[in-house]
């Protein structure tokens, strides 16, 4: 099972993000992610046992075990597979560091939310 991650493409932020990212990835020859686009997919967030508007708020990865991260542990997954930014990843394990990481995650993904409903993008 590969992993896959569940973003929502409905907000320009993400959507820009997550480009970047997968672009890296592919760069680096990693192509066993599913890419799953919750805006185009609502259904899908049944694998994850969340509500859409969960998804829409914060990154969802499923990794190949199984585990599914949120927020900024998605990212430090995806950044722990990406050559060029393992570094990134070994530091946010840091217990104050990933504390702080999820921290400041949390308030921006909650005020990116609130921005895109405020502006109607879904």
């Amino acid at each position: 099972m590969s992993s896959k991650v569940y973003y929502n493409s409905a907000c320009p932020v993400c959507n820009a993000g997550i480009k970047d990212q997968r672009q890296r990835m592919e760069a680096c020859g990693i192509r066993d992610i599913e890419w799953v686009d919750v805006n185009a997919h609502p259904e899908v967030v049944s694998e994850l046992g969340a509500s859409l508007e969960q998804v829409r708020e914060r990154l969802h990865v499923k990794d190949p075990d199984g585990r599914i991260n949120v927020g900024a542990d998605a990212f430090t997954y995806l950044w722990s597979q990406t050559r060029g930014q393992h570094w990134l990843a070994k530091l946010l394990q840091f217990p104050v560091l990933k504390q702080l990481t999820q921290l400041a995650y949390n308030i921006f993904a909650r005020f990116l939310y609130r921005w895109n409903r405020a502006k109607k993008h879904w």
